[in-house]
């Protein structure tokens, strides 16, 4: 039934909001998209018997998008979609976030340990099967005290029977579960996962990064934002592990590059795997995750300047924390915009008006109050009761959790525990666990981390609540000198370096556990794993109730445009390229030049360095054929599209398909954006791909990889 109001075909939809599931797209968006001007049809788009354009978009690692730009399998996403995997092939002398890389030939390109690129094959609606399996067990154990388990018995089967028959159908590829509309429906999905992926060249930071934290989600934006790399497979063109023998991959499409620019109001689209949004979210969940936001917000401040300041002071550690950094305050700078968004917009109050509205509604029929009457009531009451828990877990995963050391000593914990569960012996089951840690040891500094103890430890004695202050360890937490324990901590610990943890395991075997790491990082654990249980508690009943309330919000909204929330699944959003008003008398145009990059030079401030060679080729204008028809070098662009985390490195494209500009950004003025979308206020903020090409052939001197790809002048 739910599937059903989920693909109403409307006609009011707007353009620009939407994460929409691509087999949908005929149904629900084809005349919506053709008449704002897009030029080929979603056939074109999503097609599993034959090319469409989903062919060339991937799942770039396990958080963002990359597309095919070559028959070859050369690949284009975000820089800092690759940085860490660039941050784990550089070294003090050989610094490629600092410096860049270009691979001038195919033996230059590096293997990327552990990289993935998945490819998607097809998607398949199931709930109707599901659930046809799921009454028919109901009707024949009418009666019987089991009878949930019997339904819920019957429904497994019947998908692990679809599963198995896909992957008979579609060799060398894994087919996963997915659910859609707060589990209200089912889908099948197939991919192929490429296992061999080599790092071909990206920008200096100087470029990739360029106004780094101060200018990360804000408008206007000079980023060059991209890294290139290259998909690899078996002779056979299947996805194999890393081998010499390899051949780069013959991709089944890849995007045509337009070089013809963008103008505001042009068609776009963009297609990718957008992470999370909670569109379907209740007051009192929009109210908590608010406030678990300000304690994250409070601990990463702390954590975050502590590790910059050593990252200033030492390129070493520079390198081994970039990753570490970047990913911790990109999210911690969204959830400070996310908190002025909800009180500038009002969002809070706007769903609490929805709400009413839908309570309205459904008092309005016996029938809906006997079905949904309850569901907003058990929402609120789940989620006021993991509220303390979920507090307190957050506070603990956010600080103390975070200290390297502790985590290197319960890590070795857990995993022997688990391989001597599996029937190793314990020196086996020590060396394997060590094994495991031991690649950690080149991105860590252990006065570094010595620093975030004593700050992390501080800040959870002065916000955790006493019943959750730490146990088990020598002193009482609530009264012991802090700086003075850990500083104790760390001088006997095995755990500083891996070549002392790998001594210690061998000269005392299981007593490696009575090593001050492990015995710290057990007492963290069983306080964080305690307060996770609480919340999972609550969880259970919040996970009913959201099902609930998202099915009979779909029966009120019924012939409605309706899409569900990401959930890394591919998705596409259409709309055009647009400037906005920001605020009272301040109008940002759509797109920005080389020239904003000069006047944001600051040789004083690492966030707005610039290299001289940029600077060299701006003033000689030796742009190309990548300067807009002004002469003016493009760097970025705006677009009303629909993103969230997960597009990042997502393929802009034009109203024929081909490739403008690279997601990666979102502004400043809408990060509430995850839950409500706002027309006059979001964009998307995109790296022209005529900047990226610039880059590439004019800076980085690589035209062999221009020559390799599809052009459209």
């Amino acid at each position: 039934m739910i599937a059903a109001l989920a693909i109403i075909a409307c006609g009011s939809i707007k353009a620009d909001e939407g994460m929409w599931m691509l087999p949908l797209l005929q149904k629900m968006n084809g005349k919506a998209m053709k008449n704002l001007g897009c030029e080929i049809t979603p056939q074109q788009i999503y097609n599993i018997n034959d090319t469409s354009l989903k062919d060339a978009i991937v799942q770039f690692g396990g958080g963002c998008t990359g597309e095919i730009i070559s028959s070859e399998g050369l690949l284009v996403t975000n820089h800092h979609c690759g940085y860490s995997n660039i941050q784990k092939l550089s070294s003090v002398e050989h610094d490629y976030l600092k410096d860049g890389y270009w691979a001038m030939n195919r033996s230059e390109e590096l293997p990327c340990e552990g990289l993935t690129v998945t490819f998607l094959e097809r998607m398949e609606d199931v709930t109707a099967v599901l659930d046809k399996a799921e009454a028919k067990a109901r009707k024949a154990a009418k009666g019987a005290e089991d009878i949930e388990d019997i339904a819920m018995k019957a429904r497994e089967d019947a998908l692990n029977g679809i599963i198995k028959g896909m992957e008979q159908d579609y060799p060398h590829c894994t087919v996963t579960h997915t659910t859609f509309y707060n589990e209200n429906m089912d889908y099948v999905i197939v991919y192929k996962i490429y296992r061999d992926v080599r790092f071909v060249g990206a920008p200096p930071s100087s470029i990739g990064k360029f106004g780094a934290d101060t200018d990360n989600w804000m408008w206007p934006r000079h980023t060059g934002d991209f890294s290139m790399f290259r998909v690899y497979a078996d002779k056979d063109n299947n996805p194999a592990d890393y081998s010499p023998e390899n051949v780069p991959l013959k991709a089944k499409n890849h995007l045509k590059i337009s070089l013809q620019g963008v103008e505001e109001g042009d068609f776009t689209m963009i297609m990718g795997y957008p992470g999370r949004t909670t569109r379907f979210q209740t007051s009192p969940e929009l109210k908590s995750q608010i406030e678990l936001n300000d304690i994250r917000i409070a601990a990463r401040t702390i954590r975050q300047d502590v590790m910059l300041e050593d990252m200033l002071a030492d390129p070493k550690v520079k390198i081994q924390y970039a990753s570490k950094y970047s990913s911790s305050s990109n999210e911690w700078k969204k959830w400070q915009g996310m908190k002025l968004a909800f009180r500038k917009l009002n969002i809070i109050g706007r769903a609490e008006k929805e709400e009413a509205e839908f309570t309205e509604w459904v008092n309005s029929n016996s029938k809906l109050k006997e079905r949904y009457g309850d569901a907003l009531k058990a929402l609120e009451t789940a989620v006021e009761g993991g509220r303390e828990a979920n507090a307190a877990f957050t506070k603990a995963f956010e600080s103390v959790y975070r200290i390297e050391l502790t985590n290197f000593g319960l890590t070795l914990n857990i995993l022997t525990s688990r391989q001597l569960r599996a029937g190793k012996d314990t020196l086996e089951a020590l060396k394997s666990a060590y094994e495991i840690i031991a690649p950690q040891y080149a991105d860590y500094s252990v006065e570094t981390d010595r620093k975030v103890a004593k700050a992390m430890m501080k800040y959870y004695r002065e916000n955790a609540e006493p019943e959750n202050y730490l146990k088990d360890l020598p002193e009482d937490f609530a009264t012991m000198d802090i700086d003075a324990f850990v500083d104790n901590l760390f001088d006997n610990s095995a755990f500083c370096t891996a070549e002392s943890l790998k001594a210690a395991i061998e000269e005392k075997g299981t007593g490696i556990f009575d090593d001050p790491a492990c015995r710290t990082g057990m007492s963290i654990y069983r306080e964080a794993l305690g307060a996770q249980i609480l919340a999972s508690e609550s969880e259970a009943g919040l996970a009913a109730a959201r099902k609930l309330y998202t099915e009979g919000l779909l029966k009120w909204r019924k012939g409605e445009p309706s899409y569900p929330d990401a959930n890394f699944t591919m998705r596409l959003t259409y709309g055009t390229v647009k400037g906005y008003e920001p605020q009272d008398a301040i109008i940002y145009k759509h797109y920005t030049t080389l020239d904003g990059v000069m006047e944001k030079e600051d040789p004083d401030n690492w966030e707005f360095v610039v290299p001289e060679k940029l600077k060299d080729l701006w003033e000689a204008e030796d742009f190309g054929r990548y300067a807009r028809p002004d002469g003016k070098m493009p760097t970025c662009f705006l677009s009303n599209n629909d993103i969230t985390g997960g597009n990042s490195g997502s393929p802009v494209l034009n109203a024929r398909g081909e490739l403008i500009g690279l997601a990666f950004d979102g502004n400043w003025e809408s990060m509430s954006s995850d839950v409500m979308f706002e027309p006059d206020l979001q964009r998307c903020i995109n790296v022209d791909i005529r900047y990226v090409l610039f880059i590439v052939d004019k800076f980085g001197g690589a035209k062999w990889l221009i020559d390799e790809m599809d052009i459209v002048e």
